[in-house]
């Protein structure tokens, strides 16, 4: 296991109460030994004029669950993590229902961490991927 934290889904949740994953209706669903899940509705929040999810809508679902797991793996009382650098490529367009975002890390350092994000529809096609870079700092 990766957590040097123990959580729960309501403590994930409640973490992010009043924040822009709040207001975007993120919320986690899921978590294992060393991944996350969370899901966002697709409705006026996080549609663009086109009537297809917007492209920051996704950027913020991947770094939302990709920070939330980086800050999760380090030693809070010691270290935490912000984002340095992202990178999503759009493959499918989604224009209702909602979309579930998987994260895993691939590189946990001293100093980075890398996590990879996957956005899938309710059918479980491919929607975006991303890949998240992570600065650990000391406190």
């Amino acid at each position: 296991m990766i957590w040097k934290v123990k959580f729960d889904l309501k403590a994930l949740n409640d973490r992010a109460l009043n924040t822009m994953s709040d207001f975007l209706g993120i919320t986690f669903i899921d978590f294992g030994d060393d991944f996350l899940v969370a899901k966002m509705p697709i409705n006026e929040r996080t549609l663009q004029p086109a009537g297809i999810m917007h492209g920051g809508a996704s950027c913020t679902l991947a770094e939302s669950i990709g920070s939330t797991g980086a800050n999760l793996s380090v030693d809070p009382t010691q270290f935490y993590c912000v984002g340095l650098d992202i990178n999503i490529n759009h493959i499918r367009a989604v224009q209702h229902g909602e979309v579930i975002a998987t994260t895993k890390p691939f590189h946990l350092g001293k100093s980075t961490q890398v996590w990879a994000i996957e956005i899938k529809n309710t059918e479980g096609k491919l929607v975006s991927v991303s890949r998240l870079t992570m600065s650990v700092l000391k406190k």
